[in-house]
């Protein structure tokens, strides 16, 4: 799940060798942590959270494939 979301960080912004993702792994729920630099933020987030959302639904996929659940927090 780290990598999948470390890959699509990196496409969508301009410093993808500042993209960090920190997961923290729980019995049944990951949390996975993602930072990047702070002029890449709203290409992440996207308009009215579009590309944040759509990042979730596919991580959500993913972690339903392995059944576990995962949850994304974008942080500043």
């Amino acid at each position: 799940m780290k990598e999948l979301i470390k890959h699509i960080a990196q496409a969508l912004v301009d410093k993808p060798d500042e993209v960090v993702v920190t997961e923290i792994e729980g019995e049944r729920t990951s949390v996975l942590e993602l930072k990047v630099a702070k002029d890449d933020l709203g290409k992440i987030i996207g308009k009215q959270g579009r590309t944040a959302r759509a990042v979730r639904t596919i991580l959500s996929a993913a972690s339903t494939k392995i059944n576990k659940r995962a949850v994304l927090e974008i942080l500043e």
